[in-house]
């Protein structure tokens, strides 16, 4: 069963750069971190990767993901999105453009020529199951 996300996260989600911390699990059974940029389809979030990444090794094997939402200007609002994660390549380059236009201002390739060089690009769509916290 899906969860849905507050009007206030959605709102977040969609009019500022929040920056979100995505955490999966490792093969040895720890947690992996990392920050990432995210945009919103409904209720679920949308995320960016490469194929080859540990944030996409781990999710292949075991697609359990949460990510932490927490404004930089508001340290004590939080929201805990628990949830699967489901991945594709289709699109990726897509939502890489969208989000680094969200973030930046540019194309992916303008913000970070390096990346001709970057594997596959993945789309990770997280589908919700508990959302947490006070957003």
């Amino acid at each position: 069963m899906s969860a849905a996300l507050s009007d206030d996260l959605k709102r977040l989600i969609d009019d500022s750069p929040v920056f979100a911390t995505v955490a999966t699990i490792q093969p040895d059974g720890s947690p992996q971190l990392s920050v990432t940029w995210l945009l919103r389809d409904g209720d679920q979030l949308l995320i960016s990767t490469t194929e080859g990444r540990r944030k996409e090794q781990n999710l292949r094997r075991d697609p359990r993901i949460t990510v932490m939402i927490n404004p930089h200007d508001a340290p004590y609002t939080y929201a805990e999105v628990r949830g699967t994660a489901e991945l594709t390549t289709e699109g990726g380059q897509e939502l890489i453009n969208e989000l680094s236009r969200k973030y930046t201002g540019k194309d992916y390739r303008d913000f970070n020529p390096a990346s001709v060089d970057d594997a596959t690009r993945v789309v990770v769509r997280v589908v919700p199951r508990k959302v947490v916290g006070s957003i």
